[in-house]
């Protein structure tokens, strides 16, 4: 009896010994899938942080951005013309590749003034009138009857403002210097801007300020070109400063509204938005598609510009940006916001309202002071102090 219980003990025994052995390899092996886990998880982790790190780097690399010193100083009337850029040195007018090629140079004379259109540029000093090509060959040259207050350039015509400031004359021309219309309008009038528009530029706009009248009154006309027909709008006592041309539609910034106009200059008056506050720093205005326009607050477009906010209109939308630092100017190009700080070029797409930031390759730590624009092949033109550069943009 003694014996048969002694073996049921040991049965008893070697069943709890094998249950425990059982319940730890269980709990071994639970623990060991666990620690499996966690470095699954860890490993995870750590990997997605590299592949990340190894993005924002493989990002930045493939968007390189390139830094060229100009042979030209930022004193020194520096202008965007198709994809290089116009100097005037004091005696000539030379043209440059965007990065720094001179391509040609035009002994313009000294203390001239010069305008850029799409393929030509206008040149005056006094009464005299250069029209010269993308070249640098004059298409034109003559002595008008009246001193030039300025001139613009379209894609077939030139407008030049001659005359009394007062009672000026407006001289149409080809751009071989072809007598094509001439407006005589203006009396008591002061010819603030002009533009062509439609298609070819077959239209022109003006804008002018009613001196003798008891309040100011900017004033447009639209005409059409070599037909002597126009047509009178008042805009009121807000300053104009910006008229663009989109879809058959003129689209004029004042310091308080923008209006819209068809190219006859009938009021869209459904399209008034308000702008106080705000002022137009760039245009584009794509083939297809609605002008993009890009603005700054009024108190930050100052001979020192520093900009720290922008605002986009295309169409009816209305977006406004907080830039990450403050900038020395901005634009547009190819529908994407460029804006240059000292030391960063930052891109947005317009369709989004985030900033990418990419590090200008300044020499020597220069800081960037100054913004001169963007040339058509997509070099964006900067200062530091006096010393001019070219910078390709990140797209």
């Amino acid at each position: 009896m003694a014996r048969d219980n002694q073996k049921i003990n040991d049965q008893i025994f070697r069943t709890r010994s094998r249950n425990a052995a059982e319940e730890r390899a269980v709990s071994e092996e639970n623990q060991r899938r666990r620690q499996i886990r966690s470095w699954i998880i860890l490993v995870t982790i750590v990997v997605a942080v590299l592949l990340g790190i190894h993005f924002l780097r493989g990002y930045g690399r493939g968007k390189e951005i390139t830094m060229n010193r100009l042979p030209c100083y930022s004193n020194q009337n520096v202008t965007p013309f198709r994809d290089g850029l116009l100097y005037y040195d004091g005696m000539y007018i030379h043209h440059l590749s965007s990065s720094g090629t001179i391509r040609w140079s035009f002994p313009a004379g000294s203390e001239i003034s010069f305008s850029v259109g799409p393929s030509h540029l206008a040149i005056w000093s006094g009464a005299q009138l250069f029209v010269v090509d993308q070249n640098g060959n004059a298409t034109y040259n003559e002595t008008l009857e009246g001193n030039v207050q300025f001139a613009r350039v379209g894609e077939r015509y030139i407008a030049v403002v001659i005359g009394d400031e007062t009672s000026p004359i407006l001289s149409i021309k080809d751009l071989k210097g072809a007598p094509v219309d001439l407006e005589e309008n203006f009396k008591g009038l002061m010819l603030l801007d002009t533009g062509f528009y439609g298609d070819q530029g077959q239209y022109l706009w003006t804008l002018s300020l009613d001196v003798y009248g008891t309040a100011a009154n900017t004033i447009m006309n639209t005409f059409q070109v070599g037909k002597m027909n126009y047509q009178r709008v008042s805009l009121g006592q807000d300053l104009t400063y910006k008229v663009v041309y989109e879809n058959a539609k003129l689209r004029v910034f004042t310091t308080q509204q923008a209006y819209t106009y068809d190219y006859k200059g009938v009021q869209d008056t459904n399209a008034t938005m308000l702008v106080y506050g705000w002022k137009v720093i760039d245009a584009e205005v794509p083939e297809r598609g609605r002008a993009r326009i890009l603005m700054a607050p009024t108190g930050q477009t100052s001979s020192s510009q520093i900009i720290s906010e922008l605002r986009t209109l295309e169409g009816d939308t209305d977006k406004r940006y907080t830039l990450p630092a403050s900038c020395v100017g901005a634009a547009i190009y190819h529908g994407n916001i460029y804006a240059a700080s000292g030391d960063t070029i930052f891109r947005a797409d317009m369709n989004s309202q985030r900033f990418f930031g990419y590090q200008i390759p300044a020499p020597d730590g220069a800081e960037i002071t100054a913004f001169y624009g963007i040339t058509s092949d997509g070099k964006m033109l900067l200062a530091s102090g006096e010393t001019m550069y070219s910078l390709s943009l990140p797209q």
